[in-house]
């Protein structure tokens, strides 16, 4: 089995459609995805409607956290959509992404970069408005050549000159929300250092203690001796261990199964969820 546990689609930044990113995700050949939008299930009954037969869905999330100072995302898996404190949890985040955004434009035009809301409101359509949309608007004006090349110090990376503070979940209690409406939770890309700074090992150990499920080791963003780290702290916390592509279209050069997950993981994952489970093609509905 091929798994890829972590997707975006235009429900918050991917530019595949729910419905297109079922469709590539069985042409790149695999057999379980997860779609894991920005603080949004938006995309999911799309998917759910166009899930080919033989692809398996795992509905999700991606939550945007900050612990001492510092951003690290957050994997939610088969929780309950319907569970209102989560839901408010995650409204409360998408409500603050557009001013952020706004903000980051005005300070970019202080910078004489020409980027205006229209712009970057066009590139988002209708998705949850974020950083890669601003990027994305710096690439089309030739500011920078990749939408990753915007996230550095220089323009849009945290603390950078351009970058502006968001409303973000403390990771403690996104781990109590999920967990209290039926989900896992899996640590995204934690030493992903080119992001900019990353969590210490030693709020990782207490976010196990407080119940997190896993952390994502096999990201394109970990090179081989922080993937070796990770797995050596993950079998002293008894944490899960996953693989992910982080796709986002054509929005970033990653393909879909470039990093994949365990398929023991995966069932392990499936066993702990009671909020909801994962979806087989084609058509069926998310089961609570």
């Amino acid at each position: 089995m091929r798994i890829d546990l972590h997707t975006h689609s235009t429900a918050s930044d991917g530019t595949d459609t729910p419905a297109e990113l079922v469709a590539n995700a069985v042409a790149a050949g695999l057999d379980v995805v997860a779609l894991t939008d920005h603080d949004t299930v938006g995309g999911h009954r799309e998917a759910v409607d166009a899930l080919p037969e033989g692809l398996t869905l795992v509905t999700g999330a991606e939550l945007s956290c900050r612990v001492d100072g510092v951003s690290m995302h957050l994997l939610a898996y088969l929780f309950d959509p319907a569970d209102a404190e989560l839901a408010q949890a995650r409204e409360r985040v998408r409500d603050d992404r557009v001013p952020r955004a706004r903000e980051m434009i005005r300070k970019l035009r202080a910078l004489d970069v020409p980027v205006t809301w229209e712009q970057v409101a066009r590139i988002a359509g209708d998705g949850s408005v974020g950083r890669p949309h601003v990027a994305a608007a710096l690439v089309e004006l030739g500011v920078v050549p990749t939408v990753s090349d915007a996230f550095t110090p220089e323009w849009l990376g945290h603390g950078g000159r351009a970058s502006a503070a968001k409303h973000e979940l403390d990771p403690f209690d996104a781990v109590r929300l999920v967990k209290a409406a039926g989900g896992v939770t899996v640590f995204a890309h934690p030493a992903a250092v080119k992001r900019g700074a990353v969590v210490p090992e030693s709020t990782i150990a207490a976010l196990a203690a407080a119940g997190l499920d896993g952390i994502e080791v096999d990201h394109l963003d970990h090179d081989a001796p922080a993937r070796a780290r990770l797995r050596g702290l993950a079998r002293e916390l008894d944490l899960l261990t996953t693989g992910s592509s982080d796709y986002h279209g054509s929005r970033k050069p990653i393909e879909l199964g470039a990093c994949t997950t365990d398929p023991e993981v995966y069932g392990e994952i499936t066993r702990r969820a009671t909020g909801a489970f994962p979806v087989p093609g084609a058509g069926g509905a998310v089961r609570r």
